[in-house]
């Protein structure tokens, strides 16, 4: 059987950021010729080189439809210190939150985190509501106080964030774990109620409405998603680095995607065609390396874009929101046949 084209669009996107990113990541089963040719390879090939090297040793599977949103790393202006306007603390996981290897009787079946009683029995940890009613308070869990309960919400949406601290230092925090609870998008909520249409039911639109209305009724929207995020400090990784994803490694702006790992392994590789959404004057489509999740990130037609960190990479990873079609590479040889499983 002659092997499959490569899809519409291969030869548009810069495939550099995502061989950056297949340079640094696991090695799968199949991939160990091409980790080696990788490495081969000058430190910075030609986009030509680059597209040359995939179609040498990755074959493309059948498309997967799909829908792409974006996310990236705020950065934002914290203290270490419960201080003047630093007032909304972001916590590490608490003692009593434990980590599901599967369902539990009694608990959502979806879910991945639980509270572990003083009984040993497991329940449902507490929700957003009733974290930020003070359940965690003065515990000694608190890493760094933000200025705005609409940043900290963003932070836990985004899971990482460089902070930059009042003596001119900064700290990078990345996700740790969550409370168990599914995620709700706050802007679908307001869709619902009317209070914005859907095309302006993205980041941008969301701060808006919250920034219209007093602070008690953006809490009440806030505290819808009964999810909570916990953070750790991240060490060792560089200033021009990006943050730290679900696999262990630092993110490649364009060059990584968030995936939901039991369908897309850490480390495999997806093209994503999205030619609604237009980055730089052109469709995107654009050779990704799987190395992060989220809790929304559920399915195998789901990709969560990592699109860098700031202001202007959060401006734009907060309007995607576009069909597309997800086509993995595979190492050639190999007996998968197109599932995405």
């Amino acid at each position: 059987m002659p092997a499959a084209p490569f899809p519409p669009g291969w030869d548009e996107g810069d495939p550099r950021p995502a061989l950056r990113a297949f340079r640094s990541g696991p090695v799968l089963a199949g991939d160990a010729p091409a980790r080696r040719a990788a490495e081969a390879l000058s430190p910075d090939p030609s986009q030509l080189e680059a597209r040359r090297f995939f179609q040498r040793f990755f074959r493309p599977a059948e498309a997967v439809d799909g829908f792409l949103t974006g996310y990236y790393e705020p950065e934002l202006p914290a203290s270490p210190q419960c201080v003047g306007p630093f007032q909304w603390p972001l916590y590490a996981p608490p003692p009593d939150l434990v980590r599901l290897e599967g369902a539990a009787p009694g608990l959502d079946p979806e879910a991945r985190f639980a509270r572990r009683r003083a009984d040993g029995a497991l329940e449902p940890y507490p929700d957003r509501a009733a974290i930020e009613a003070g359940l965690l308070a003065n515990r000694g869990l608190e890493i760094a106080w933000l200025r705005s309960p609409v940043d900290r919400f963003f932070v836990h949406v985004q899971g990482s964030a460089r902070l930059a601290l009042p003596d001119g230092t900064s700290m990078r925090v990345g996700y740790a774990a969550k409370n168990g609870h599914r995620f709700t998008a706050i802007g679908r909520v307001l869709v619902a109620r009317g209070e914005l249409a859907l095309p302006e039911a993205d980041m941008a639109g969301i701060r808006r409405w919250l920034a219209s209305r007093p602070l008690e009724d953006g809490l009440t929207l806030m505290r819808e998603n009964r999810s909570f995020i916990f953070f750790r400090v991240v060490e060792g990784v560089g200033a021009r680095q990006g943050p730290v994803g679900a696999a262990g490694l630092p993110l490649t702006p364009f060059g990584s995607l968030a995936v939901d790992p039991r369908h897309h392994p850490y480390g495999s590789l997806l093209f994503v065609s999205a030619p609604g959404l237009v980055v730089e004057g052109r469709p995107f489509r654009q050779l990704l390396v799987a190395q992060d999740t989220g809790s929304a990130i559920v399915g195998p037609g789901r990709g969560d874009l990592f699109a860098g960190s700031g202001e202007a990479a959060g401006e734009l990873a907060g309007t995607i929101r576009h069909p597309c079609a997800f086509t993995a590479l595979l190492p050639r040889g190999s007996e998968r046949n197109g599932d995405d499983g």
